[in-house]
């Protein structure tokens, strides 16, 4: 896989652990604050919001940014800012603005909300959650601030991860899963953790993308069937009033920019990219 000279924000998370495992070259430089514990070459210390001079020093040379910052739900419960996406992402635009760099955020599925049917980029948002809103914000303010500085920047909203998500990631003995009157149990748009490294690669290398884009495997895929595909037991409990039964992203225009399997939304291929995504981290 070729790449740009290219930033890669928040690389010490989730994401970051996967994309460190499966991209390789000396153009890629990985950012982490200051005190994060890391290893091996291409690391830069900075804290994006305490100081963006630093930041922007961090991107020279660069053609992309991908900022992987921010603040997810369960750091949002041990008291982290929500906020700070939005900020975190204005950071990634200014550096961008001084590098000459082009940026790319990650944003999220969460921005729908509760939307029947597959979801295009271009229909209104009606985000649920504070950590819908606040992605929903980020989206806004990004895409504003780069605007008056004349940055190129594409939001990613991305569905759920295999592994890195609530469901195979987070399954514990005991797992409760919501089932709805019909039997079935939520139904998401998932990618697995490969393909999302392997897209994201073609992504900033593209030179010219819209400012929104699904990321995705084509189609959804229901929770308990993929709990079931693990060989990982869970029992059902009532879906509440506000359960969201499926988000089903259109994923038209990110084919445009990435080849995407049809099969890779099986339950089976997503187990198959986790396990062969902990055997990589494990090396």
């Amino acid at each position: 896989m070729q790449f740009p000279n290219l930033l890669v924000m928040g690389a010490t998370g989730r994401i970051g652990g996967v994309l460190r495992a499966a991209w390789c070259g000396e153009q890629l430089r990985w950012q982490a604050g200051p005190g994060r514990p890391v290893s091996g070459s291409g690391w830069v210390r900075v804290d994006p919001l305490a100081d963006p001079a630093g930041l922007a020093r961090a991107a020279e040379g660069c053609s992309a940014i991908l900022c992987l910052s921010g603040v997810t739900p369960p750091r949002a419960a041990l008291g982290a800012d929500l906020g700070d996406n939005a900020r975190l992402a204005e950071a990634a635009v200014h550096a961008g603005a001084v590098a000459g760099a082009r940026v790319v955020l990650t944003s999220s599925a969460a921005v729908y909300g509760n939307r029947a049917g597959e979801l295009d980029e271009d229909i209104p948002l009606t985000p649920q959650s504070d950590y819908g809103r606040a992605k929903a914000d980020m989206e806004t303010r990004g895409a504003t601030l780069a605007a008056q500085l004349g940055v190129p920047l594409c939001s990613l909203r991305i569905g759920n991860i295999a592994g890195l998500d609530a469901i195979l990631g987070g399954w514990r003995p005991g797992f409760r899963l919501d089932r709805f009157a019909g039997g079935r149990t939520p139904r998401r748009s998932y990618i697995g953790p490969l393909t999302l490294a392997r897209v994201l690669g073609d992504l900033v290398a593209a030179a010219d993308l819209p400012g929104v884009l699904n990321v995705a495997a084509p189609g959804s895929t229901e929770m308990g069937a993929l709990l079931d595909a693990a060989g990982l037991d869970w029992a059902p409990q009532p879906a509440p009033d506000t359960a969201i039964a499926e988000v089903r992203l259109s994923v038209r225009a990110l084919q445009r920019y990435t080849p995407l399997d049809p099969e890779a939304s099986q339950p089976a291929a997503l187990v198959r990219e986790w396990r062969e995504m902990k055997e990589l981290l494990a090396r």
